[in-house]
């Protein structure tokens, strides 16, 4: 604690990062940015900029690049983008997705997370793209690799079907779909990996709002998780923590710690 301090009064260490490292957060007068979400939970804060002023975006933004030395943005509208920019260093770099309505903004010497694991993300149609997006960007800022398998709605099974070892080498599944939601049923039916529902408020009608897409995907016959509407980071995140500890487990093996381990568990089942 002592030499946080003194690295603060003699300048060389940032308020707002002292205050991240001692008490986990920085207080802004935009509200708490949480800086030990990642190293606590293991999935990065996000800046919901949806319903905040772009001052306050950018206000939370920059308290997020100088503790963690990089921010995310979700449902961020030019005009936070646009703030959020002018307010940076121009030395950081920029990530803009317009369709999912992200950004990540990081410091010139931040060094992104890797993760040995692969994550698929799988849409019915491009009008899911939106919430896919979201749930990619928070899975890429986790250092999962991410394999996109776009439109093979179930209207027309083969398109599905002509992506089927690419699904089956996912470590990890996230589908999105909307109207009735049945994709991530009929995926999960075919491989023997975790399938995370992404319902999306794309229909017609009753039920078009994505709640018949939530209901079908809370029905499902096959074992899927499903989150809650449009709620990408949310997939994104699960999906990230799975893809986490999979990682974990290879990096384990590779140690070879674990071969007398399986040969016990082979011999204790008789095969």
């Amino acid at each position: 604690m002592r030499d946080i301090l003194e690295a603060v009064a003699a300048g060389d260490l940032d308020p707002a990062v002292a205050e991240a490292r001692l008490s986990g957060y920085a207080t802004t007068g935009a509200g708490r940015f949480d800086a030990a979400r990642e190293t606590r939970r293991g999935v990065p804060e996000a800046i919901l900029a949806e319903g905040k002023t772009p001052e306050e975006a950018a206000t939370l933004a920059t308290a997020a690049v100088r503790s963690t030395g990089r921010a995310v943005l979700t449902r961020a509208a030019d005009a936070h983008v646009d703030a959020v920019v002018d307010a940076l260093d121009e030395t950081a770099t920029f990530d803009r997705d317009d369709r999912a309505r992200t950004l990540v903004a990081r410091a010139p010497d931040y060094e992104p997370p890797t993760l040995e694991a692969t994550v698929g993300l799988v849409t019915g149609g491009t009008s899911d793209a939106e919430a896919a997006g979201e749930a990619a960007v928070i899975l890429e800022a986790m250092g999962a690799t991410v394999t996109r398998v776009e439109d093979v709605g179930v209207a027309h099974l083969g398109r599905v079907l002509d992506h089927l070892d690419t699904l089956r080498d996912a470590d990890v599944l996230v589908v999105a779909a909307g109207r009735e939601g049945a994709l991530p049923t009929v995926v999960a039916g075919l491989v023997d990996t975790p399938v995370i529902g992404l319902p999306v408020s794309t229909g017609y009608g009753y039920g078009g709002d994505g709640e018949a897409a939530l209901a079908g995907m809370l029905q499902s016959c096959t074992i899927i998780s499903a989150v809650n509407i449009d709620a990408g980071f949310v997939a994104g995140a699960q999906a990230g923590l799975v893809a986490r500890a999979v990682s974990d487990a290879r990096a384990a093996n590779e140690d070879g710690g674990d071969e007398s381990d399986r040969s016990d568990l082979s011999d204790a089942s008789g095969r």
